[in-house]
């Protein structure tokens, strides 16, 4: 599906029907990845209508010159959320660069978000990372992709068996060539939002936060400092999984985010 904001044709994918979800994917990929884990979870709880976009610059959303600095996107996936949602109540949930947009987009909008999900979120600047750590390796891995997507693959997941490259190839690979570098590094070149996402007024809705103890991109110790400013929060470290968090970790993400998914209905009908 396509919706056409401030000039930008926006790539999305929706699925279901019920309170609207915002899913927002990471850097260097397209809405494919979020959708993918997601998917299977909401597969066990109805009462959800569920849009995926391609974020400006990935998948099939252009990154016009008109697209200069992460406040531009924010605009635009608030122009989104008016033409497709207008003013219902929705949930939004991010997966590291996600992440930063969707708290962005519960900043902006906070009587309107009444849910928000963090998977792995990268924010305004990093730090304490752990190095890179390979915790599980399964043998004859080795050959099945190019060299390239072997890096990638290599450096992204900390379980490295069949059953992730699977998910990685299915899910990740293909949305590598369509990413516009130069487009991306544009925005990324003013990635700092214009308005910090946590500095204005306490967010009262339930919220989920994971983190993967060994995420060498966006670390743990930065996503816990969000904590204070998100009172109903479920904050989560897991182990055995990195920054493909949700990929490494399936069945404890699902368990997870059907517990939030339960918290933000209790919220919303007392």
């Amino acid at each position: 599906m396509e919706a056409t904001v401030g000039g930008v044709p926006v790539h999305y994918a929706e699925y279901g029907s019920g309170t609207p979800v915002l899913a927002l994917h990471g850097a260097g990929v397209d809405h494919r990845e979020i959708a993918g884990a997601l998917e299977p979870i909401f597969s066990n709880v109805p009462g959800f209508r569920r849009l995926y976009p391609d974020l400006p610059g990935m998948g099939r959303t252009p990154a016009p010159e008109t697209i200069t600095s992460n406040d531009d996107v924010l605009d635009i996936l608030l122009g989104l959320i008016d033409s497709t949602i207008g003013d219902e109540p929705l949930l939004v949930m991010g997966q590291s660069y996600g992440g930063y947009l969707a708290r962005a987009v519960a900043n902006r909008r906070p009587e309107q978000v009444v849910g928000l999900a963090l998977i792995c979120p990268v924010g305004a600047h990093t730090r304490s990372l752990p190095e890179h750590e390979v915790l599980v390796s399964s043998p004859g891995l080795t050959g099945k992709l190019g060299p390239e997507l072997e890096a990638s693959y290599r450096g992204y997941f900390v379980v490295q068996t069949t059953e992730t490259l699977s998910r990685f190839q299915e899910l990740v690979a293909p949305a590598v060539p369509l990413v516009d570098e130069s487009g991306l590094m544009r925005i990324f070149s003013h990635w700092e939002l214009r308005d910090r996402p946590e500095a204005a007024t306490i967010y009262p809705h339930p919220v989920l936060i994971l983190a993967g103890r060994q995420d060498a991109t966006a670390g743990h110790t930065g996503p816990w400092e969000l904590i204070e400013h998100y009172p109903r929060a479920t904050f989560a470290v897991l182990d055995r999984a990195g920054h493909a968090l949700f990929h490494e970790q399936p069945a404890l993400t699902q368990a997870l985010v059907i517990e939030w998914l339960a918290r933000v209905r209790e919220n919303s009908t007392t």
